[in-house]
């Protein structure tokens, strides 16, 4: 992998190796829309701590074994197959959204609003062969998918002078128009019952979030964008190749502090591996040898993938926090939807990175009455990038067990 000119310590309020009181975190979501073979994927239930035979699946994963923790017996507590995809950075099912005050928001638009205008992207939702169903905002919008060429471009194409007078003159109208609708909006409120009061609050709150982004995104029009010699990814590709540049994309991302939140969901394409089919029809495997087989090979590329992330942030340094880009890094491997016969129960979850202290296998109560919300977890990493929140989507607490390092 080329080198792409990094974040410049003497841009940075702190220098090299200073120890900021409170580190800036970044996060990546790797993941897939069809689960996995959970008999390669989980260690042995029995074999909690340290001392775990490390599955099939996650061998690519032995060398940072003391870096990544994997758990057992987490999940949103719901059934609903496919249902469950979009719900893996939340906890909360899309058509429940508003049972909940910040609605189905993930946990990658939570950091997004977290961070802000502080970079040029709040965040990035990717797609390899497949179409990312993982973020949301806080309005139960969903994020639209970039493939590795609209993310390449969008980091390192300079927009034309005219482009950018457009996008001005388009920020310029928006907000116009915007203080035209709130002041209608305060107006019209007086006239309104108790409900349709609460129907116009959520309305509002749309506008203000353009508002916020509009205010974010305008500072960054005529900032220069980072350089690199890495040349741009060709899409032709098969899935091998377009998943590894997309690594290397991300790792870009991070590197130049382009974005602090990542989504990336990776799919199959006929032909790929030497495997004929398709991700949905091995997905139901049916415990068949040749649908088995191919869930191994695509699913161990994808962590292997994880694994090759890793290396690439371990060398390099961080300009802003000191240490390695990995030290301050979590990188979270896994699915709304544990399986491909649509089981729920047992998600796929392995967090490397961030902070976290690792190495371990940690296995959680299985019965329902004691079983822990997988959106723990979710807080946890959320408290660990610097939120001070005690609450996150179907969040009871944070994880029991996973402590900071």
């Amino acid at each position: 992998m080329a080198i792409a000119l990094p974040v410049m310590e003497s841009l940075m309020p702190k220098a090299r190796g200073a120890v900021n009181k409170k580190p800036i975190r970044r996060f990546v979501c790797l993941s897939n829309n069809y689960g996995v073979y959970q008999k390669a994927f989980f260690p042995d239930a029995t074999q909690a701590g340290k001392n775990y035979d490390m599955p099939e699946t996650l061998k690519p994963l032995e060398k940072h074994r003391k870096d990544f923790t994997t758990f057992s017996n987490l999940d949103h507590g719901f059934t609903g197959g496919h249902q469950g995809v979009p719900v893996l950075l939340s906890g909360v099912r899309p058509i429940l959204a508003h049972n909940y005050n910040e609605g189905n928001i993930s946990l990658d638009q939570k950091l997004a609003e977290y961070h802000g205008a502080a970079t040029r992207f709040p965040s990035m939702t990717l797609g390899v062969r497949e179409k990312n169903l993982l973020s949301f905002t806080r309005t139960g919008v969903q994020v639209p998918t970039i493939n590795m060429q609209q993310a390449y471009r969008a980091m390192f194409f300079e927009d034309t002078n005219e482009k950018k007078i457009s996008q001005a003159e388009r920020f310029k109208r928006q907000n116009s128009i915007l203080d035209v609708v709130m002041g209608q909006a305060k107006s019209l409120n007086k006239e309104l019952g108790k409900q349709d009061q609460e129907k116009l609050e959520e309305y509002l709150g749309s506008v203000r979030s353009l508002e916020k982004k509009i205010s974010q995104q305008e500072p960054w029009l005529n900032k220069p964008k980072p350089k690199t010699d890495v040349p741009e990814p060709k899409p032709g590709n098969g899935t091998t190749e377009q998943l590894k540049a997309m690594i290397e994309i991300i790792a870009l991302a991070i590197q130049t502090d382009s974005t602090r939140a990542i989504t990336c969901s990776s799919g199959f394409a006929n032909g790929d591996f030497g495997l004929n089919g398709g991700y949905h029809g091995f997905s139901h495997h049916g415990e068949r040898d040749e649908p088995v087989a191919a869930l191994k090979k695509i699913e161990g590329f994808q962590i292997s993938m994880m694994s090759y992330l890793i290396d690439l942030l371990k060398a390099q340094e961080d300009p802003i926090n000191g240490g390695t880009l990995f030290d301050n890094t979590s990188i979270l491997y896994g699915c709304g939807m544990a399986a491909g016969t649509h089981q729920t129960k047992n998600l796929p979850l392995v967090l490397a990175g961030g902070g976290f202290k690792h190495g371990e296998h940690k296995v959680y109560p299985m019965p329902d009455p004691k079983r822990i919300p997988a959106a723990n977890l979710l807080l946890s990493i959320l408290q660990q990038s610097g939120l001070e929140i005690d609450q996150f989507g179907s969040s009871s607490s944070t994880l029991t067990g996973l402590e900071w390092s």
